[in-house]
Protein backbone atom coordinates (compact mmCIF):
# COMPACT_ATOMS: atom_id res chain seq x y z
CA UNK A 1 0.00 0.00 0.00
CA UNK A 2 1.12 3.37 -0.81
CA UNK A 3 1.79 6.01 1.96
CA UNK A 4 1.30 8.72 -0.80
CA UNK A 5 -1.56 8.56 -2.79
CA UNK A 6 -1.12 9.72 -6.43
CA UNK A 7 -4.53 9.67 -8.80
CA UNK A 8 -3.03 12.40 -11.26
CA UNK A 9 -2.59 10.59 -14.52
CA UNK A 10 -0.37 11.64 -17.28
CA UNK A 11 -1.96 11.59 -21.28
CA UNK A 12 0.09 11.03 -24.10
CA UNK A 13 -1.37 10.17 -27.47
CA UNK A 14 1.89 8.47 -29.42
CA UNK A 15 -0.16 8.79 -32.85
CA UNK A 16 1.06 6.18 -35.09
CA UNK A 17 3.84 3.86 -33.45
CA UNK A 18 5.67 0.68 -34.04
CA UNK A 19 4.57 -1.84 -31.68
CA UNK A 20 7.74 -2.78 -30.59
CA UNK A 21 9.03 0.86 -30.19
CA UNK A 22 5.56 1.14 -27.78
CA UNK A 23 6.32 -1.74 -26.01
CA UNK A 24 9.79 -1.06 -25.25
CA UNK A 25 8.32 2.61 -23.95
CA UNK A 26 5.65 0.89 -22.08
CA UNK A 27 8.20 -1.68 -20.10
CA UNK A 28 10.62 1.78 -19.21
CA UNK A 29 7.80 3.34 -18.23
CA UNK A 30 6.46 0.12 -16.25
CA UNK A 31 9.95 -0.59 -15.25
CA UNK A 32 10.38 2.71 -13.28
CA UNK A 33 7.37 2.46 -11.42
CA UNK A 34 8.04 -0.59 -10.36
CA UNK A 35 11.57 0.05 -9.25
CA UNK A 36 9.93 2.81 -7.35
CA UNK A 37 7.55 0.93 -5.45
CA UNK A 38 10.25 -1.22 -4.23
CA UNK A 39 12.36 1.40 -3.13
CA UNK A 40 9.66 3.40 -1.17
CA UNK A 41 9.11 -0.42 0.74
CA UNK A 42 12.74 0.74 1.86
CA UNK A 43 12.11 3.94 2.96
CA UNK A 44 11.10 5.57 6.28
CA UNK A 45 7.60 7.55 5.47
CA UNK A 46 9.04 10.65 4.75
CA UNK A 47 11.02 9.59 2.00
CA UNK A 48 8.25 8.09 0.60
CA UNK A 49 7.87 9.47 -3.32
CA UNK A 50 4.84 9.35 -4.86
CA UNK A 51 4.43 6.75 -8.16
CA UNK A 52 3.01 7.96 -11.71
CA UNK A 53 0.66 7.26 -13.73
CA UNK A 54 0.25 7.12 -17.41
CA UNK A 55 -2.54 6.81 -20.63
CA UNK A 56 -1.09 6.22 -23.69
CA UNK A 57 -3.67 6.24 -26.73
CA UNK A 58 -1.72 5.03 -30.07
CA UNK A 59 -2.17 3.51 -33.21
CA UNK A 60 -0.25 1.15 -34.46
CA UNK A 61 1.02 -0.56 -38.45
CA UNK A 62 -0.28 -3.77 -39.15
CA UNK A 63 0.65 -6.13 -36.27
CA UNK A 64 -0.59 -9.43 -34.33
CA UNK A 65 0.39 -10.14 -30.78
CA UNK A 66 0.39 -13.57 -29.02
CA UNK A 67 -0.29 -13.41 -25.40
CA UNK A 68 1.37 -16.09 -22.94
CA UNK A 69 -1.69 -18.20 -23.00
CA UNK A 70 -1.73 -18.45 -26.71
CA UNK A 71 -1.78 -20.60 -29.08
CA UNK A 72 0.69 -20.33 -32.07
CA UNK A 73 -1.82 -22.20 -34.33
CA UNK A 74 -4.11 -18.74 -33.79
CA UNK A 75 -2.04 -17.06 -36.29
CA UNK A 76 -3.23 -18.43 -39.84
CA UNK A 77 -0.07 -16.50 -41.63
CA UNK A 78 3.06 -17.76 -42.11
CA UNK A 79 6.13 -15.63 -42.65
CA UNK A 80 5.79 -15.13 -46.21
CA UNK A 81 2.39 -14.28 -45.66
CA UNK A 82 2.88 -11.84 -43.14
CA UNK A 83 5.28 -9.81 -45.20
CA UNK A 84 2.71 -9.53 -48.15
CA UNK A 85 0.32 -8.28 -45.60
CA UNK A 86 2.72 -5.66 -44.21
CA UNK A 87 2.12 -6.96 -41.06
CA UNK A 88 4.54 -8.08 -37.89
CA UNK A 89 4.34 -10.53 -34.74
CA UNK A 90 5.29 -10.36 -31.55
CA UNK A 91 4.80 -13.14 -28.60
CA UNK A 92 4.08 -10.87 -25.61
CA UNK A 93 3.55 -11.43 -22.02
CA UNK A 94 0.38 -10.22 -20.90
CA UNK A 95 -3.05 -12.24 -20.42
CA UNK A 96 -5.05 -13.48 -23.33
CA UNK A 97 -4.24 -15.29 -26.60
CA UNK A 98 -3.73 -13.51 -30.13
CA UNK A 99 -5.21 -10.44 -31.30
CA UNK A 100 -4.78 -7.68 -33.93
CA UNK A 101 -3.53 -3.84 -34.21
CA UNK A 102 -3.80 -1.94 -36.94
CA UNK A 103 -4.94 1.35 -38.19
CA UNK A 104 -8.80 2.77 -37.57
CA UNK A 105 -8.13 1.02 -34.13
CA UNK A 106 -7.53 3.02 -31.22
CA UNK A 107 -4.97 1.18 -28.70
CA UNK A 108 -4.82 2.34 -24.58
CA UNK A 109 -2.56 1.34 -22.46
CA UNK A 110 -2.82 2.63 -19.12
CA UNK A 111 0.42 2.30 -16.64
CA UNK A 112 -1.14 2.98 -13.64
CA UNK A 113 -0.29 1.97 -9.80
CA UNK A 114 -3.48 0.86 -8.52
CA UNK A 115 -1.76 0.94 -5.14
CA UNK A 116 -2.83 4.81 -5.90
CA UNK A 117 -6.78 3.74 -6.92
CA UNK A 118 -8.17 -0.06 -5.72
CA UNK A 119 -5.61 -3.10 -5.51
CA UNK A 120 -8.55 -5.43 -7.32
CA UNK A 121 -7.50 -6.58 -11.24
CA UNK A 122 -11.00 -7.54 -12.08
CA UNK A 123 -12.54 -4.21 -11.30
CA UNK A 124 -9.62 -2.50 -12.88
CA UNK A 125 -10.79 -4.50 -16.25
CA UNK A 126 -14.21 -4.12 -16.00
CA UNK A 127 -13.34 -0.44 -15.75
CA UNK A 128 -11.82 0.05 -18.69
CA UNK A 129 -14.93 -2.02 -20.62
CA UNK A 130 -17.00 0.06 -19.20
CA UNK A 131 -15.43 3.26 -20.93
CA UNK A 132 -15.51 1.85 -23.94
CA UNK A 133 -19.30 0.56 -23.08
CA UNK A 134 -20.01 4.63 -22.49
CA UNK A 135 -18.12 5.74 -25.69
CA UNK A 136 -20.38 3.48 -27.74
CA UNK A 137 -23.64 4.67 -26.34
CA UNK A 138 -22.50 7.92 -26.75
CA UNK A 139 -23.28 7.13 -30.30
CA UNK A 140 -26.31 4.83 -30.20
CA UNK A 141 -24.51 1.52 -30.15
CA UNK A 142 -25.55 -1.01 -27.06
CA UNK A 143 -22.33 -3.13 -25.96
CA UNK A 144 -22.32 -5.25 -22.96
CA UNK A 145 -20.27 -8.12 -21.70
CA UNK A 146 -20.37 -11.86 -22.21
CA UNK A 147 -19.86 -14.06 -18.87
CA UNK A 148 -16.41 -15.42 -19.06
CA UNK A 149 -14.73 -13.44 -21.69
CA UNK A 150 -13.24 -10.76 -21.53
CA UNK A 151 -13.76 -7.55 -23.86
CA UNK A 152 -16.72 -5.69 -25.32
CA UNK A 153 -19.49 -7.33 -27.10
CA UNK A 154 -22.50 -6.20 -29.47
CA UNK A 155 -25.30 -8.50 -29.14
CA UNK A 156 -24.09 -10.05 -25.85
CA UNK A 157 -27.92 -10.31 -24.41
CA UNK A 158 -29.62 -12.63 -27.04
CA UNK A 159 -26.13 -13.76 -28.57
CA UNK A 160 -27.59 -14.20 -32.03
CA UNK A 161 -24.65 -12.56 -33.98
CA UNK A 162 -22.22 -11.49 -30.55
CA UNK A 163 -19.48 -9.40 -32.45
CA UNK A 164 -16.34 -8.44 -30.65
CA UNK A 165 -15.42 -4.79 -30.70
CA UNK A 166 -12.68 -3.97 -27.99
CA UNK A 167 -10.68 -6.42 -26.87
CA UNK A 168 -8.28 -6.21 -23.48
CA UNK A 169 -5.26 -7.68 -22.55
CA UNK A 170 -2.99 -6.65 -19.39
CA UNK A 171 -0.28 -7.41 -17.69
CA UNK A 172 0.10 -6.54 -13.53
CA UNK A 173 3.07 -6.56 -11.40
CA UNK A 174 3.21 -5.09 -7.96
CA UNK A 175 -0.06 -3.90 -8.60
CA UNK A 176 1.26 -1.49 -11.81
CA UNK A 177 -0.38 -2.29 -15.46
CA UNK A 178 0.95 -2.02 -18.44
CA UNK A 179 -0.70 -3.29 -22.36
CA UNK A 180 -4.67 -2.47 -22.22
CA UNK A 181 -7.00 -2.61 -24.27
CA UNK A 182 -7.62 -2.35 -28.45
CA UNK A 183 -11.09 -0.80 -29.47
CA UNK A 184 -12.46 -1.17 -33.32
CA UNK A 185 -13.15 2.68 -34.58
CA UNK A 186 -12.40 2.06 -38.44
CA UNK A 187 -10.34 -1.20 -38.55
CA UNK A 188 -9.68 -2.82 -41.88
CA UNK A 189 -11.47 -6.29 -40.06
CA UNK A 190 -10.28 -8.53 -43.37
CA UNK A 191 -6.98 -8.78 -41.23
CA UNK A 192 -9.26 -10.54 -38.50
CA UNK A 193 -9.67 -13.24 -40.96
CA UNK A 194 -5.62 -14.33 -40.95
CA UNK A 195 -5.74 -15.14 -36.91
CA UNK A 196 -8.64 -17.11 -34.68
CA UNK A 197 -9.55 -14.01 -32.56
CA UNK A 198 -8.32 -14.21 -28.85
CA UNK A 199 -8.73 -17.94 -29.12
CA UNK A 200 -12.34 -17.55 -30.45
CA UNK A 201 -13.90 -19.24 -33.26
CA UNK A 202 -17.73 -19.22 -33.00
CA UNK A 203 -17.53 -15.30 -33.05
CA UNK A 204 -17.26 -12.37 -35.12
CA UNK A 205 -15.81 -9.13 -34.80
CA UNK A 206 -17.04 -5.75 -35.72
CA UNK A 207 -15.75 -2.14 -35.81
CA UNK A 208 -17.86 0.99 -35.04
CA UNK A 209 -18.05 2.26 -38.61
CA UNK A 210 -19.76 -0.93 -39.70
CA UNK A 211 -22.19 -0.41 -37.26
CA UNK A 212 -22.66 3.30 -37.96
CA UNK A 213 -22.53 2.80 -41.88
CA UNK A 214 -20.32 5.81 -41.83
CA UNK A 215 -16.87 6.41 -41.09
CA UNK A 216 -16.10 7.72 -37.22
CA UNK A 217 -13.97 11.01 -36.31
CA UNK A 218 -11.04 9.28 -34.28
CA UNK A 219 -10.09 12.41 -32.49
CA UNK A 220 -13.32 12.36 -30.79
CA UNK A 221 -13.75 9.24 -29.95
CA UNK A 222 -10.32 9.48 -27.89
CA UNK A 223 -11.74 12.25 -26.24
CA UNK A 224 -14.57 10.14 -24.89
CA UNK A 225 -12.65 6.85 -24.02
CA UNK A 226 -10.41 9.22 -22.01
CA UNK A 227 -13.00 11.23 -20.35
CA UNK A 228 -14.63 8.02 -19.24
CA UNK A 229 -12.11 6.38 -17.90
CA UNK A 230 -11.20 9.47 -15.97
CA UNK A 231 -14.67 9.56 -14.31
CA UNK A 232 -14.45 5.84 -13.89
CA UNK A 233 -11.04 6.38 -11.81
CA UNK A 234 -11.64 9.51 -11.04
CA UNK A 235 -8.55 10.71 -12.40
CA UNK A 236 -6.90 14.13 -12.21
CA UNK A 237 -4.99 14.79 -15.34
CA UNK A 238 -1.21 16.06 -15.27
CA UNK A 239 -0.39 19.06 -16.96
Amino acid sequence: MNQLINKKVKFIDLGQKDYKETWDYQEELFAGTVALKIQNRKNSPEQQQITPNYLLFVEHPHVYTLGKSGELSHLLLDENALAEKKATFYKINRGGDITYHGPGQLVGYPLLDLDNFFTDIHKYLRYLEEAIILTLADYGITAGRIEGLTGVWLDHEKQQNPRKICALGVKSSRWVTMHGFAFNVNADLSYFNNIVPCGISDKAVTSMHLELGKAVDEAEVKEKVKNHIAKLFEIEWED
